[in-house]
């Protein structure tokens, strides 16, 4: 991770304070794809451990056409002949399946588990839908009862809706994979692979770094991930899947190659792990400028002085190959300084000459707003803009304005609006609703235009079209409450339209607490607070309290609430045994969860209360007194 872009940034950030800050602090690390080694341990001032032993032994292999070849590094171009693919094809299904896919998982499935990484989201819902049509109806005979359960649940978990290439698949046990899927879609289905119901998922590579999902046998259709050529370390996470201790006696990766990729195959197996480097310098605003303003404002650092001492802690300190031969560290850090009081977030005077290395920065209270608020310095200027905007003249009339303000900045350079289905989003709108766009500045004239393919002579921006468009999408979140119906509406697969969710609730909370620090803001408080729990929960107000407790969900929530259990108190003195009377669905382990889980944010809510009435209680120690 901490090579991946503003995640890995994060990352370094965070170790690099931690070990500045606490000696006594015990960092442990752990990788099986990584090579420079010793700038790792370098910077986290570690001792280095490594072992090549594997439990259950891995065998590679690729195939070219109908042949499988061993991966052998030993050999002059890195394989060995193995065997033929030992299956007959019609010319009917040598068409519908060129790679031999059906040939390859039929020697595994349905008695043991069988991973294909697919380079794309669609591809995998191709692959999922193609085996299972060419499988034999045995297949759909083994644990049939437990995988009708699987659908009745993902229906239960859609409102009444399931993906029709799932209904498909799942008889089969057979499902698909990826971020088009909704969280609670994607547990069920990893819940049922892992205990077998399942026996074969086509995924995409998010899969071989996040979810421990063991196989038998990995199957990788293509060396791609999307158009970009697989890269060692991609390859090595997803053949890594296969064969787990304890789960599987072996293991085997086959990587399907077309002749035309046989020499970057080739190239790819006898190379080296790619090499970890920070990101601290490739996303400036959310890793070197960023941290600079985090460490003068925990005053971890306060001087220019200070500020360079601490940078030696990082492994962009490590890796100063990674700069130019034009800049020092030094001179990127004071560069990073003078950027952030040109910006406003910072005061003091930098320089390099003795007087002013020990001038003291001190962070200001836009500067703390936005590190506390974790805004990405690259928005916090214009952010502080459109909350003061705002201000002029807030639309009350609904919550539109407010989640335009809360739609995060980063989401609008993957968003493609459909202009008609903009312009009839936009026609639906009330006139007090209307009038934010044309606050934000998108112009009606602009979206009819643009639906009605004509010429565009007055430039609007792009990024603010994109954003109001988004919180179109929240908008209408909000009000149905049904992630099915919306991605349906707006054309959008429903894993974007909760991963929009998820980040519209997060940015809103973080604005909140931007505006906490600053008290010309302290009207949006109220108005954040109430937004970010209906972002977080995305269900109509009653449910909220319900889906605090741990394990409801919004279906259940409304289950409890049409059976009389209308809030928290209702769930904390409710019978387990009633419950799964009352409750279709619900089993007794379930209830006694629900209850106890209930009961535990009752008592901690209770005694969060009760501590404000015994510091309001509490008599001053600095009465005056007459004498």
């Amino acid at each position: 991770m901490l090579g991946e872009g503003s995640r890995g940034a994060t990352l370094e950030m965070t170790l690099a304070k931690i070990l500045y800050a606490s000696k006594n602090t015990q960092i442990i690390g752990m990788s099986a794809t990584l090579n420079n080694v010793g700038d790792l341990q370098k910077f986290l001032q570690a001792e280095y451990y490594t072992n090549n032993f594997r439990p259950v032994e891995l065998k590679e292999y690729i195939k070219i056409r109908d042949t499988i070849y061993a991966v052998d590094s030993k050999t002059e171009n890195g394989f060995t002949f193995s065997r033929l693919l030992n299956f007959k094809y019609s010319s009917n299904l040598e068409k519908a399946d060129p790679d031999h896919i059906i040939a390859l998982v039929t020697e595994v499935i349905p008695k043991y588990s069988c991973l294909i990484f697919c380079p794309t989201k669609k591809n995998c819902e191709n692959v999922a839908s193609m085996v299972c049509k060419y499988l034999k109806k045995e297949f759909r005979a083994h644990r049939e009862k437990e995988k009708q359960d699987l659908i009745k649940n993902l229906k239960y978990i859609g409102n009444g809706s399931v993906c029709p290439v799932l209904k498909q698949t799942i008889p089969f046990g057979i499902a698909y994979h990826h971020s088009g899927l909704t969280n609670d879609e994607r547990k069920s289905i990893e819940e049922a692979y892992s205990a077998g119901v399942l026996c074969l998922l086509a995924c995409t590579a998010t899969l071989a770094a996040g979810v421990n999902l063991p196989a038998r046998r990995v199957i990788l259709r293509a060396p791609y991930v999307a158009n970009d050529f697989l890269k060692k370390h991609q390859y090595k996470q997803m053949i890594g899947r296969a064969g787990r201790a304890g789960i599987d006696s072996a293991g085997e990766s086959i990587l399907i190659v077309q002749e035309k990729d046989k020499h970057l195959v080739q190239d790819l197996i006898n190379s080296p792990l790619e090499n970890c480097y920070s990101s601290l310098l490739l996303e400036l605003t959310k890793g070197m400028q960023t941290l600079l303003l985090s460490v003068v404002g925990l005053k971890i650092a306060v001087t220019y002085e200070e500020v360079n001492n601490f940078m030696c802690n990082t492994l962009l300190s490590v890796q100063k190959q990674l700069l130019s031969k034009e800049r020092s560290l030094s001179e990127i850090i004071k560069d990073g300084l003078e950027k952030l009081i040109e910006k406003g977030l910072l005061k003091g005077r930098i320089s390099e000459k003795d007087n002013n290395s020990k001038c003291t920065l001190t962070i200001t209270p836009l500067g703390k707003a936005t590190y506390k608020g974790s805004i990405d310095l690259a928005y916090c200027n214009l952010l502080y803009r459109e909350l003061k905007k705002g201000l002029e003249g807030l639309i009350l009339e609904s919550n539109l304005h407010l989640l335009y303000l809360t739609t995060p900045y980063d989401t609008t350079s993957n968003c493609s609006p459909d202009w008609m289905i903009y312009l009839r989003q936009f026609n639906q709108l009330s006139g007090a609703e209307q009038k934010v766009a044309d606050i934000v500045g998108v112009p009606e004239s602009f979206i009819t235009k643009k639906a009605s393919g004509q010429a565009i002579r007055k430039n609007v921006d792009s990024a603010v079209v994109n954003r109001l468009y988004l919180s179109f999408v929240l908008y209408a979140l909000l009000k149905e409450t049904n992630i099915w119906s919306v991605s349906e509406k707006f054309n959008m697969s429903r894993g974007y339209v909760q991963n929009l969710l998820n980040s519209a609730a997060s940015f809103a909370s973080c604005v909140l607490r931007f505006c906490e620090e600053l008290e010309e803001f302290w009207v949006y408080k109220a108005l954040l607070t109430e937004l970010t729990k209906q972002l977080t929960y995305c269900v109509k107000t009653e449910l909220i309290p319900l889906m605090e407790v741990a394990g409801v969900l919004e279906a259940r929530a409304k289950q409890l609430y049409n059976a009389g259990y209308k809030t928290l108190a209702h769930l904390a003195n409710a019978d387990p045994e009633t419950l799964v009377k009352m409750i279709e669905h619900l089993s007794r382990r379930q209830a006694k969860q629900i209850v106890s889980s209930a009961k535990m944010l009752l008592s901690e809510k209770a005694e969060a209360l009760q501590g404000e009435v015994e510091e309001l209680l509490k008599v001053p120690t600095d009465i005056p007194e007459t004498y």
